[in-house]
This record gives C-alpha cells, structure tokens and sequence, in this order.
C-alpha cells in the first residue's frame, strides 16, 4: 500500500488523484468479494489448502503481469506518447527521489498524527467486520458457511461501489467524516433489527459508507506530503495494523464475557474518536515540501 500511494503521487495528476485512489483501493474490496465468495464453495469441494493454493495463483501470475507492464514514474515507461508524458508530469510532483527521510519533521506535523490516529480508528471497525462477519452470521444470524461467505460478499460490494462514488465528489474532511459516522450509526442499528435481512443491509450501508474513507484518510497522505506519501502511509498502516491485530484479538475476548452490542460499541466509540481527531487537526493543505 506504501507503494501504491509513492506510484500514484507520480503516475496521476492532482485533479484526478481521488478518482484513482478509489479506483485502485476498490480493487481491494473486489478481492474481498472473490474471496469471499468463492472460498466456502473451494473449502466444500476440494478442503481448505485449495483456498490459499488458488490464490496464491493468482498472485503469482499477478506478479508476471506487474513485471512486465509496471514502471515506477511516467519517465522510465518506453510505451508512454510524449503528449501522455507531458500531461502528466505538468501536474504531478517533482520526482527526484527521497534520499533522506525527515523524521522529526514528519512526526512533528499535527496532521500526520491525525492521520496516524484516524487510521487505527478506522481500521478498527474495519478489520472486525472483515474477520468476524461470518461468526456473526453464523451465531446471531444462525447461516450455515455457504450462506455466511455469499452474504459477506454484500458488504464489499457497496464499498467497492461506493469508494468510486466518493472518488468522484472528493472533499476530504467530509469524505472522512462520513466514512467514520456513516459506519458508527448503522452499526447501532444493530442492537435494533428483528430479521437477518435488516442486519445485513446494516452491515452493508456500514462498509459502504466506510468506503468514503478512500477519498479522505486514504487520499490525505499526498495531499499534505506528496513527496513523502508512501512513508506517511507506511506511518499510518501501521497504525491501521496494529488496530486490526488488537481489535481481532479484542473482539474474541468481549465475547467470552459480553455479546455483539458491546463490539459494536467499542468500533463506534473508535469512530467517534476518529471523526473528531480528523476535523480538529487534519489539513488538505500540503505541509511538507
């Protein structure tokens, strides 16, 4: 991801730097679909090691593929028009490599920190909902594996949708707020609903308004340090990580002596926690040269 963000600070214009973010980060959430969706049938028919033997595969030929084809900037691709060249140089960021890294600066900067934190409350709910949605289907919801793995599939299809979507009417500080508060409202909802139709739709309008989120803290590292996106993203993953490692691990122990409404309360918490670090200290404006 570190790298991603370096290439599209280099391969994409501002204007339509949103637009693409969303673009490639969907492909994210169309993984999460295939996998999803296909893992169970896969388990049923063949055992588990053919998940990760068909997968792999494909990452595999992925990686020919990205051999091939991929260039690092515009200037080192024999395949670009000196027109395409030109379009898109004029309006990217200057690429003379970073060969010192300014640490103190980074980490004195309140808008790094805000991304750091917003990323951890983000990947909070994210990551539980990604690890723990078919147990949830499977306990509460009472669906059997096949079911669970098809139904999981919704919620990533909003977000692949719905990211593109917020790509196209990008404003960072709302983007962002909506990808924190859109998700906390539907997950309260879930104390609430009767039938497992309500309880998926909640889960879906949860990920998909999460997926605003690729048009505010996703697309934020090169706003305020194009230079330096794929080091303030490598910064704030590890933070968005580290939520994943201790949510998952959270979420098993409130089990043991609560029940789903206090997961539920936790994420939200997270999100409101999140909503407010970003609007009081994250910037559009670019803060390191």
């Amino acid at each position: 991801m570190p790298a991603m963000n370096n290439l599209l600070s280099k391969w994409i214009p501002v204007s339509e730097r949103s637009r693409s973010l969303a673009l490639v980060y969907s492909g994210m959430y169309l993984g999460s679909v295939t996998g999803l969706a296909f893992s169970p049938i896969l388990i049923h028919k063949f055992g588990w090691p053919s998940v990760f033997y068909s997968f792999g595969s494909l990452g595999s030929i992925w990686f020919a593929l990205w051999l091939r084809k991929a260039y690092s900037s515009p200037e080192e691709d024999p395949e670009l028009s000196k027109e395409e060249k030109k379009l898109i140089m004029g309006g990217s960021i200057s690429k003379e490599p970073v060969k010192v890294i300014p640490w103190r600066l980074i980490l004195s900067k309140a808008p790094v920190w805000a991304l750091i934190i917003s990323h951890f409350c983000h990947n909070w709910g994210t990551f539980i909902l990604l690890t723990w949605m078919p147990t949830y289907y499977n306990q509460v919801l009472k669906f059997n594996l096949t079911e669970s793995g098809l139904l999981c599939v919704l919620p990533w299809l909003t977000m692949a949708a719905f990211a593109n979507i917020g790509g196209w009417i990008a404003d960072t500080l709302i983007m962002q707020s909506i990808g924190f508060l859109g998700p906390a409202f539907f997950l309260t909802q879930l104390s609430y609903v009767r039938t497992p139709a309500m309880a998926v739709l909640c889960m879906a309008c949860s990920q998909g308004s999460d997926a605003f989120s690729q048009s505010g803290l996703y697309s934020n590292h090169q706003d305020i340090g194009p230079r330096y996106a794929g080091v303030l993203l490598g910064l704030s993953n590890t933070a968005g990580v580290l939520a994943g490692v201790f949510g998952t691990a959270a979420t098993g122990y409130i089990l043991q002596r609560g029940s789903w409404d206090d997961v539920f309360k936790v994420s939200v918490a997270l999100y409101i926690i999140g909503t407010l670090v970003w609007n009081l200290f994250s910037t559009g404006e670019k803060i390191l040269d």
